[in-house]
């Protein structure tokens, strides 16, 4: 496992305050948390896809799959991004998708949202509840890649599944070697308000990217109501046996650090080895 840390400062020492803090009261609108085969299908077709000018001639094209131009059949690498809490709308996502296209790998984000009336939320809330919503990520996980592997433009032996905070959790916690290797930003692969346990099933040969800010206002140690003492705000001791991780670091960073400079750098170079672009 390789650790970097990476800042626009030449010092930074991170600074977390252990005062007593409240905890915020968090918010539910309820609202199911389980796939139809309408809302599955939906899921797909509605996904954000951003696809390269290999498969779309004319031009780089960032929408829904559902609205898509016709493509080649030329089979390309593709990301398999599961979004967070904010779903889509989040504008970062597409714009971290069109770059993903500048470098030739195609991505498709599928949109939990697609399920009517799914159920939301506003931190922190019951373990059980945050359960059943990693339950239905999860459960999307699945129903993308079996759509993947009937689109004749998707390279399968190239997938690489990623996804940021809530989205995250279900990409480190997926069993099996499906995905040619692994991204997640935000998220700490530790036990913490969020889950009744972290579950991290990355087998420990399988390339991995962790990027996560050094003071993420939920997943640090920075966030005075994250439920473990002993957290060190990334997913270091759950990969300390994969030698194909990395994890970076982003002093002082938001929640979300996508498209920042110190995360492009770690994702093109890993992309590129991975797919040998």
């Amino acid at each position: 496992m390789f650790l970097q840390i990476t800042s626009a400062v030449s010092a930074f020492m991170l600074c977390c305050s252990f005062a007593l803090a409240q905890t915020p009261q968090g918010e539910i609108k309820a609202g199911t948390l389980l796939h139809t085969a309408q809302s599955s299908t939906g899921l797909v077709k509605g996904a954000q896809v951003a696809l390269p000018v290999a498969l779309v001639q004319s031009g780089i094209y960032v929408g829904l799959l559902q609205d898509a131009p016709k493509m080649s059949n030329v089979g390309v690498p593709v990301v398999l991004f599961m979004h967070g809490s904010s779903g889509l709308g989040l504008k970062a996502i597409a714009e971290w998708q069109r770059w993903l296209a500048s470098l030739g790998v195609a991505s498709i984000a599928p949109d939990s949202f697609a399920l009517k009336d799914r159920m939301t939320y506003a931190s922190p809330i019951d373990k059980t509840t945050y359960e059943k919503v990693h339950a239905l990520r999860a459960a999307e996980i699945e129903i993308t890649l079996q759509a993947l592997a009937q689109m004749p433009w998707v390279d399968t032996a190239k997938i690489v599944l990623a996804g940021t905070s809530e989205g995250a959790v279900p990409v480190a916690r997926y069993q099996g070697k499906d995905f040619a290797g692994r991204i997640m930003f935000a998220w700490s692969c530790e036990d913490n308000y969020f889950v009744t346990a972290h579950a991290t099933a990355i087998p420990d040969d399988q390339p991995t990217l962790n990027i996560i800010s050094s003071t993420d206002p939920y997943f640090s140690p920075a966030n005075t109501w994250l439920g473990n003492t002993q957290a060190i705000g990334h997913c270091g001791a759950a990969l300390k046996n994969n030698k194909k991780a990395s994890i970076v670091l982003i002093p002082g960073g938001p929640h979300t650090v996508l498209t920042f400079p110190q995360a492009k750098g770690p994702v093109e170079s890993f992309l590129k080895e991975l797919f040998r672009l």
